[in-house]
């Protein structure tokens, strides 16, 4: 951890007084003489994500300013871990009040590396905060993103559907929860045909996991992520370029792991379900093809249309088995579509969801906690453009336009009426660096949905 959380933060660990271009404008008159003319020689005015270095009279670091936009930033502090000289440091008195829970997470992701193969080029620097339930929250968020982070980015070579089946169980039993799972052709026994029938021509079993945690007397929420540990394609291979990426496929998966970690840390009082529906998608000569028809979970037979559509063939019978719960809600997250990035780009997941206020809430919610996501609508226009000739649906739609709101289309017949859902079609990855957010793996819509469930379900605890 770059954060430590103490009684109180030592005299000797190196203050930062953090300041908005506002607050520095006001503050800088009254700096010592020294320290106002070091400032304006470095040409610090206070901008976000600037720091300058403030020598003490012996020549040793005495003092940190740091420039940011606004305190409920959940990337305050990030640009500074990696930044700062290694050594601990304390927030000065002097400058902005910083909510403890923002200063611990926005400190800690950016001092996130991803170095399970490349050993981190030097230590991040230290912040020490005031013990209080505010920064342990924001430790708990930190450490449940950064677990996301490292297993969307875990090559699949070292993440394959056993592999992120041992992730869940590992999460299971820190957090007292029940752990199962349905392998290979146990799927079939199961009745989760398709499931197996994306992830049959792997040498890598595909598998259902499940994990059961809270009290019996909490209403029900079931968490679905899509856990495709590797997409080629299949039969309908995609190019190189295509596939370069295709280790995050399970980024659904991780990100719904990462929520439910931070449901059981906080012990919210709800009766957890997590699915993860875990597959490879390879080609083999038992490979599914296009033109198959499956019979799924739910009972409605499901036309092969492209194996590259993978996603809501395995998503449809871990929803199927969700429904069957009844539970109060039912929430999964996938990086589903490429329609959905090319209408929205890579920081903007799409949201799907059947009650406009309640999309509007989630939209509000996301832009106020800086974990934004976008409305798209269950077009019911769009229907017959995934019916089949020959089956009861088609797992793509007769172009390429609406692509996104097709492939919810074909996860809401899975879907009762009645049945609260929300389908959240992310990205799961940085394509640029900023900072606290590095390229490569990223938790996206965590945050989001962890306020919303806890502002939901609030009247049961």
């Amino acid at each position: 951890m770059s954060v430590q959380l103490k009684k109180s933060p030592p005299a000797a660990a190196i203050a930062i007084t953090v300041v908005d271009r506002a607050l520095f404008k006001t503050l800088a008159p009254s700096l010592p003489a020294a320290t106002r003319n070091w400032l304006a020689a470095v040409g610090f005015e206070g901008k976000a994500d600037s720091h300058a270095l403030v020598p003490a009279a012996d020549g040793k670091l005495g003092q940190v300013f740091a420039g940011v936009e606004h305190v409920a930033s959940p990337w305050l502090l990030s640009s500074l871990p990696k930044a700062l000289p290694e050594g601990s440091y304390r927030l000065a008195d002097d400058g902005l009040s910083l909510p403890a829970e923002q200063a611990a997470l926005s400190w800690e992701l950016g001092a996130y590396d991803f170095d399970l193969y490349k050993p981190r080029r030097r230590a991040a620097a230290t912040l020490v905060l005031a013990d209080s339930p505010e920064a342990q929250r924001g430790l708990a968020l930190a450490t449940a993103i950064s677990a996301t982070r490292d297993l969307v980015n875990t090559p699949a070579e070292h993440m394959g559907p056993e592999e992120l089946a041992k992730a869940a169980e590992h999460v299971a039993k820190q957090h007292g929860a029940k752990f199962s799972q349905v392998v290979g052709d146990a799927l079939l026994k199961k009745n989760f045909p398709a499931i197996h029938a994306v992830g049959r021509a792997s040498h890598r079993a595909p598998r259902l996991i499940e994990l059961n945690w809270g009290s019996a007397k909490h209403p029900k929420l079931t968490l679905v992520g899509k856990g495709v540990c590797f997409d080629t394609g299949g039969v309908d291979l995609k190019t190189p370029e295509g596939m370069r990426q295709m280790k995050k496929d399970m980024g659904g998966a991780a990100n719904a792991l990462g929520l439910a970690t931070l449901i059981m840390a906080l012990k919210l009082p709800v009766q957890l379900q997590l699915l993860i529906p875990a597959v490879e998608n390879s080609v083999a000569g038992n490979a599914y093809r296009p033109g198959d028809v499956f019979k799924t979970r739910a009972g409605l037979h499901i036309e092969i249309g492209n194996t590259d559509a993978e996603g809501r063939v395995i998503l449809c019978d871990a929803l199927a088995y969700a429904v069957e719960r009844k539970p109060e809600l039912i929430i999964d997250l996938a990086t589903l579509t490429g329609a959905a990035r090319i209408a929205l780009g890579p920081e903007l997941p799409a949201l799907f969801c059947r009650d406009m206020d309640q999309a509007r809430d989630l939209v509000d919610l996301g832009l106020k906690l800086d974990d934004p996501v976008w409305h798209l609508p269950l077009w019911a226009p769009y229907k017959p453009g995934i019916q089949s000739d020959i089956a009861d649906i088609v797992n793509t739609g007769k172009g390429p336009k609406g692509g996104a709101i097709n492939a919810a289309l074909f996860l809401e017949y899975f879907i009762p009426a009645a049945q609260d859902w929300l389908h959240l079609d992310i990205y799961a990855s940085n394509d640029t660096a900023r900072p606290g957010r590095p390229v490569g793996g990223e938790a996206q819509t965590i945050r989001l949905l962890l306020a919303y469930i806890e502002e939901r379900f609030a009247a049961e605890a």
